[in-house]
């Protein structure tokens, strides 16, 4: 029921349900600081000690990363081979134009943007594209083509549709509940069948990449892969479905989330 996670220097202990089974070293757990769940919802609680922000470097980027109301630290270390994949799909283009839709703190958005991409960053969080914005000055980053956009993401989809815009790639990690800048309700379920339909509007002949990440939903990876499969039916091309996991230093998985990949 926990993970034991170095960030740079800084050790943390947090939460992780998909962990059933015993730890491995308990005895030997020594972190900077432990989150402590309050109630059935472990992203609800405490941390047990105050900490001061750290920074972990990914390459040209730098992120800040901090303990507060809840478990997340602002990086999702396990999504790097997503990062990696969009990277190499428009590594040959000059500027590709990228769409990173419920992007939080933005690290898919400013490893892409210090590579030369143009990247329209959208959540429905403002502290969280403050919080973008913070690690972009921290990276060096202040000139990068970024489009920092506090927004509901389906609202923004359907007007790019309007717009006739389409993207080189594009990166989305919903939640699986949601609100948007204006008190817009999203439900994983309900809502991302009809994300789904109006983003492959926004895929084209130059599109290179679709990725679709899913947390702590009651769901298999084959379901996120049939919901993408489905929406870019017109688009060819082909889905690859699985799940993201951290290993440790002796190659042990914990699996962390599903995903489902579209390539023409």
């Amino acid at each position: 029921g926990q993970k034991l996670e170095r960030f740079g220097k800084t050790v943390l202990a947090r939460p992780e349900p998909q962990a059933m089974w015993p730890p491995s070293a308990p005895g030997k757990w020594t972190p900077d600081a432990t989150f402590q769940p309050a109630g059935e919802d472990e992203t609800r609680g405490r941390w047990d000690r105050p900490m001061p922000d750290f920074a972990v470097g990914l390459g040209k980027v730098t992120m800040v990363c901090r303990t507060g109301q809840n478990w997340h630290v602002g990086l999702f270390p396990e999504q790097k081979p997503h990062w990696d994949a969009v990277l190499g799909a428009v590594s040959d283009l000059p500027q590709p134009e990228v769409l990173n839709l419920f992007g939080y703190t933005g690290a898919a958005s400013l490893l892409l943007a210090a590579h030369g991409a143009r990247v329209t960053h959208v959540d429905a969080s403002r502290k969280a594209i403050a919080w973008g914005k913070e690690c972009q000055a921290a990276s060096g980053l202040n000139d990068a083509a970024i489009r920092w956009m506090c927004d509901d993401a389906q609202k923004f989809v359907a007007r790019e549709v309007r717009r006739g815009r389409t993207y080189h790639a594009i990166l989305l990690d919903p939640p699986k509940f949601g609100r948007g800048p204006k008190n817009e309700t999203w439900s994983i379920f309900e809502d991302l069948p009809l994300l789904m339909a109006d983003l492959a509007h926004l895929v084209s002949r130059e599109t290179r990449i679709v990725i679709l990440t899913a947390y702590a939903i009651r769901a298999s990876a084959l379901a996120v892969g049939r919901t993408l499969s489905a929406a870019f039916a017109d688009r060819g091309g082909h889905v690859e479905a699985g799940e993201l996991a951290l290993s440790d230093a002796h190659g042990r998985l914990l699996p962390t989330s599903m995903y489902a990949e579209w390539r023409p």
